[in-house]
């Protein structure tokens, strides 16, 4: 289950229950863009991604998968989001968002991606995955021309000494 609190509540109880998916909830991810749109995965059983619109306490998007959704990551500059999978496929896939059309598959994993990260530069994530490896993908086109310049290259210059 899914549950949504009233934070301002004094009461302890919770707004919304969604209990639509068939398996445990195994990611989260808010849309950058409209602040009532989150998107959930669901695990080997249920392989689904499911589209809350949060405000209205509905769900407004069903998307099977065909694989464990382990995590969700959305491009900061585009409408696209990346999502990762475990059983059986162990890939990221990109989708163009409302659409929810397939872009790309990424493969190299060879277990369960376990989860993603957006790197500060806005286009590269890092995946871990259960076959102990971290990969680095640059997924997610930066803006170019004036937009560039507000974009931080973390691969660059490195902000610790790892010694």
């Amino acid at each position: 289950n899914l549950f949504i609190w009233e934070l301002n509540s004094r009461r302890k109880n919770f707004k919304y229950c969604f209990n639509e998916h068939t398996a445990a909830v195994k990611a989260l991810s808010w849309c950058p863009w409209q602040r009532n749109l989150l998107v959930s995965g669901g695990g080997t059983v249920d392989k689904s991604m499911k589209f809350w619109d949060i405000e209205r306490g509905k769900l407004i998007n069903n998307l099977n998968v065909e694989s464990q959704v382990c995590s969700i990551v959305w491009n900061p500059f585009e409408k696209e989001l990346l999502s990762s999978h475990g059983f059986s496929k162990n890939q990221l896939i990109l989708w163009r968002f409302p659409t929810m059309e397939k872009i790309t598959e990424l493969n190299g994993h060879t277990n369960r991606v376990l989860h993603t990260c957006l790197g500060p530069d806005g286009s590269t994530v890092v995946s871990a995955a259960a076959d102990e490896t971290l990969r680095f993908w640059k997924v997610f086109d930066a803006p170019t021309g004036e937009d560039k310049n507000n974009v931080v290259d973390f691969l660059q210059e490195p902000s610790c000494n790892l010694r």
